[in-house]
């Protein structure tokens, strides 16, 4: 019987092997930052005079537009590291390195928590790299030692909860060309939210989804505490959806762990 101490072992093990993998390809992590970058920079210099001004009046701009879409690329930088999780876990599976973890004696639960917990450290620099972007365009957040605290605290639960979801399904997908695909509702998800426009300003129809959606509150929560508008239920909205992706990430994860033969 594996005992929690052999558990947490085999976890740190697994946790070497997979930032190992991640110092060895450090491509996956830039396109983390990547993408959102080149969003910061399209939305900020291409339309952040119009946007901006819809935000602050006449006398808004790109400044007033880079305090509003900063935390939404943050969001959006922890969604797009979904992709090369369920990659990386799915090249696992049909490379056979799974099948050799089964034979050897390991907690199961180890290798999952190795994937995940490499994820959320690789998304983790990620986001440095998004927020450094957005300081050198103008970003300029108001937060204190403990709203930044808090801020870093819900960017690692939020990159928990998908980082659980993305592994279970590397796990669930037959190829990597489909585990690539698996996680792209997660990437759009924030573009129908509040990340780059209030939405107040959209159709009714469309406004009730994005208000209800779970990257609205994440959204709204990180943005509050970065730059000090009103936060209300977001954060405790936030919190629970993120609890809720890591149970069922880890729950789908393990059943799929446990029942699918190595490809």
């Amino acid at each position: 019987m594996t005992t929690p101490s052999h558990t947490i072992t085999d976890s740190s093990t697994m946790l070497r092997r997979n930032l190992r993998h991640a110092l060895r390809y450090p491509s996956l992590t830039l396109i983390v930052a990547g993408m959102p970058i080149v969003f910061l920079l399209l939305f900020v210099y291409v339309f952040g005079g119009t946007l901006g001004a819809g935000l602050g009046g006449p006398e808004g701009g790109r400044a007033e537009y880079v305090e509003y879409l900063a935390p939404g690329l943050l969001v959006l930088a922890v969604a797009a590291a979904a992709q090369g999780t369920a990659i990386s876990v799915a090249m696992d599976m049909t490379q056979g390195i799974i099948a050799r973890f089964r034979t050897m004696s390991i907690a199961r639960a180890a290798v999952l928590a190795g994937h995940v917990g490499g994820a959320v450290v690789q998304t983790m620099v990620g986001l440095a790299l998004v927020l450094g972007a957005a300081l050198l365009v103008g970003f300029r957040p108001d937060a204190g030692p403990g709203e930044w605290l808090a801020a870093i605290g819900l960017l690692a639960l939020v990159s928990l909860a998908l980082s659980s979801l993305s592994t279970a399904m590397g796990l669930a997908t037959k190829t990597v060309e489909a585990a690539s695909n698996a996680p792209m509702p997660l990437l759009l998800l924030p573009f129908f939210g509040s990340g780059f426009v209030p939405t107040e300003s959209m159709p009714a129809g469309l406004r009730w989804f994005a208000e209800h959606q779970p990257f609205t509150p994440v959204i709204e929560t990180l943005r509050g505490l970065l730059t000090g508008t009103a936060i209300g239920s977001s954060g405790v909205v936030a919190v629970a959806w993120c609890l809720a992706f890591s149970v069922v990430g880890y729950l789908w994860a393990r059943a799929n762990y446990e029942r699918r033969p190595a490809r």
